[in-house]
């Protein structure tokens, strides 16, 4: 029998789902057979993200306009989008995430808020209102992915000698890996899975506008000898997704060509 993820008759909600990793994100669940919501903030091209998934894969894709830090927002779109796409919603990939980049001494308050809002309180937002979804109605197979980092328990280096700075992003990720360990263990009465994906390196529009010198010492840095590209982190989550995986919660998937091996 070949092995195969079947994701069709289900539908799967991606935040920050519209580029980078968690446009790959949503293409891999949509090629799974999955439909798609994806939630974001305030791209102007989001719509336009989810209309190409949709054509592409042949299934249906919704974009959402949804802060994640509002937790009322959230429960409300949550609300609204089985009744939209007409299947029901298996799963979560919580992706959606800013960092702020400024020397320590620099960094202020509203760099903290706007950095855990977004990563923790957000992540946390969209997992709970999805794990409430599926207690009301019964659902007992769900299986939620959290974008964590490397940088989790990895301070990277920004190479030539410069540090990375970004103390917020690697502090929220931390907390992020977790908070999945906890949610793990109290949903699973619920059938309700949590996992982590720590990315590392990886070819996206931000990552794209770095120095080239500073890309080439990353690259160097990893085992494989360059970045990752988008695919080979959401192709993971998918897995995490799945049924596949049906004996793997409160843990962390790390695809980063073998980085924290040294």
């Amino acid at each position: 029998m070949v092995f195969t993820i079947d994701l069709s008759g289900k539908t799967i909600v991606v935040s920050g789902g519209n580029r980078g990793i968690g446009l790959a994100m949503s293409e891999a669940c949509a090629n799974a057979g999955a439909n798609v919501a994806i939630l974001f903030h305030s791209h102007p091209k989001a719509h336009e993200a989810a209309e190409n998934v949709a054509k592409q894969f042949n299934v249906k894709c919704k974009a959402y306009q949804c802060d994640v830090g509002d937790a009322k927002l959230v429960k409300d779109t949550v609300a609204q989008i089985e009744g939209d796409l007409g299947t029901p919603i298996h799963g979560l990939c919580a992706n959606a995430g800013v960092s702020v980049v400024k020397p320590a001494l620099e960094l202020t308050t509203e760099d903290f808020h706007k950095v855990f809002n977004a990563n923790v309180l957000g992540a946390f937002n969209t997992c709970q209102a999805l794990a409430q979804h599926w207690v009301e109605k019964g659902y007992k197979t769900g299986s939620i992915v959290i974008t964590s980092s490397m940088s989790s328990s990895l301070y990277n280096q920004k190479g030539l000698n410069d540090p990375l700075t970004q103390i917020f992003y690697n502090a929220s990720k931390g907390a992020v890996t977790n908070m999945v360990k906890g949610l793990a263990t109290e949903w699973v009465k619920h059938g309700i899975r949590v996992n982590a994906l720590e990315p590392g390196f990886c070819e996206t529009e931000q990552t794209s506008g770095m120095d080239p010198k500073i890309r080439e010492w990353q690259a160097a840095s990893v085992p494989m000898g360059r970045f990752s590209q988008p695919h080979e982190q959401a192709d993971p989550a998918i897995l995490l997704l799945s049924d596949k995986a049906s004996y793997i919660t409160g843990t962390q998937l790390r695809p980063d060509g073998g980085f924290s091996a040294y």
